[in-house]
């Protein structure tokens, strides 16, 4: 009987955990159908009404619009190179610099590391003057090289890899070094393939943070080819939102928002992973 009345609280209890669950998710996802619905409607009877959003019908004129825009595709390419290059750099460095904190031994090793992790600390805000000064001295704005430069610095990301290398058993080592292995092999087939959740969870946060930057690129790219995504999009905002409708802002936040998206469902296994591989450690 008692077994009896512990599963029933039991099922109870899960029951007010899965609702709980359910309303945040709600909450959360909300703001994005707003969105949605509203780019989704004429601009002429959102200024009407507002409470159309609500009711049909819907049309796909705002996103036709957009198309229409010859800047956008050159502005998505921008942000395609930008947020790929970082993402690719990072990867590529924090990768190297992960297993040299990990596993080699050099002088002042502890310190380097230390220091590499008070960048933490360090706003960007703190740095953008001497940044802008650094790039106009050697006349690199209005380049790929602005845009792509800064965003290699990621402390946090040589944190991760350090920790998920010393994660990895050192008998791996010992067994390629028995083998003959050099170093750069080891890490290239032994250890590598071994923390590809934990790439892919930096690369997809990376790519996030890069594709949504609007502070340096708003800096960095006064010409309107030079442009990302996000300071075109605004760009468009504050120029036309009074004549071209709510309904198009919307969009354009959409059709921004989209490419994060998929990189996202794309990537999320391995995010899962890496995350329940925490979990258990």
């Amino acid at each position: 009987m008692s077994s009896f009345g512990l599963s029933k609280k039991n099922t109870l209890g899960d029951r007010l955990v899965l609702g709980s669950v359910i309303v945040l998710a709600l909450i959360m996802v909300a703001p994005v159908l707003w969105v949605i619905a509203l780019s989704l409607k004429d601009n002429g009877e959102l200024m009407a009404n507002m409470n159309s959003v609500f009711h049909g019908p819907y049309t796909l004129a705002n996103y036709l619009n957009i198309f229409g825009n010859s800047s956008v595709f050159r502005w998505v390419l921008n942000s395609i190179i930008v947020s790929g290059s970082i993402t690719i750099g990072i990867l590529v460095l924090t990768s190297l610099a992960g297993y040299g904190f990990a596993r080699l031994n050099f002088p002042f090793r502890n310190t380097i590391f230390i220091i590499v992790l008070l960048g933490l600390a360090i706003p960007e805000q703190a740095v953008l003057i001497a940044r802008h000064q650094i790039f106009a001295k050697i006349g690199l704005h209005n380049t790929y090289y602005a845009l792509i430069l800064p965003g290699l610095s990621a402390p946090f990301g040589v944190f991760l890899m350090t920790q998920f290398f010393r994660a990895i058993p050192k008998d791996y080592d010992e067994a390629a070094l028995l083998d003959n292995a050099s170093r750069f092999k080891i890490f290239w087939k032994v250890l590598l393939p071994l923390t590809l959740p934990a790439q892919a969870t930096l690369g997809i946060f990376t790519f996030l943070i890069a594709w949504n930057d609007y502070f340096w690129p708003l800096i960095t790219a006064t010409r309107k080819e030079m442009y990302t995504l996000t300071v075109g999009i605004a760009s468009s905002q504050m120029n036309f939102a009074q004549t071209e409708g709510l309904g198009f802002l919307m969009a354009q936040a959409v059709f921004a928002s989209a490419p994060i998206l998929i990189v996202y469902l794309f990537f999320q296994k391995y995010i899962v992973t890496a995350v329940s591989g925490s979990a258990e450690k």
